[in-house]
């Protein structure tokens, strides 16, 4: 038997890191089994925490790696990758024990595009 290859059409795969804003909400609302509510929730949760750990890596304390760490998690479970993304290289950064100020000011941009984001969809509701 023989496997006819032109007879097959290909699906392109899915981009690994999703290019449509700040946060992807469709996984968003694959990690929360499409309930709104829970949607929002997480969102204004994520929004109050990632102000709070960006404030506080201002001052690099001696936990900034596990803070830059527990952002990263947040990050990825609500769909903002580049967050994500940016604060994985600022781990690398810190415990290369290299001059942090770049990737923490790059850290700072996408967190806000995603606070802003954020703050899009809950004035909508």
């Amino acid at each position: 038997m023989s496997l006819n290859l032109e007879r097959i059409e290909w699906m392109p795969s899915p981009p690994l890191a999703p290019d449509d804003g700040p946060i992807d909400f469709e996984h968003l609302a694959r990690m929360t089994l499409g309930d709104a509510g829970l949607e929002q929730e997480v969102l204004a949760m994520f929004s109050a925490q990632s102000a709070r750990l960006i404030d506080s890596l201002a001052t690099m304390p001696t936990d900034a790696g596990a803070l830059v760490h527990t952002l990263s998690g947040s990050a990825r479970a609500i769909g903002a990758f580049a967050v994500a993304d940016v604060a994985a290289r600022l781990q690398t950064v810190i415990s290369r024990g290299t001059d942090p100020s770049e990737t923490l000011a790059a850290l700072g941009g996408a967190v806000s595009e995603a606070r802003a984001a954020i703050e899009a969809v809950l004035r909508r509701s």
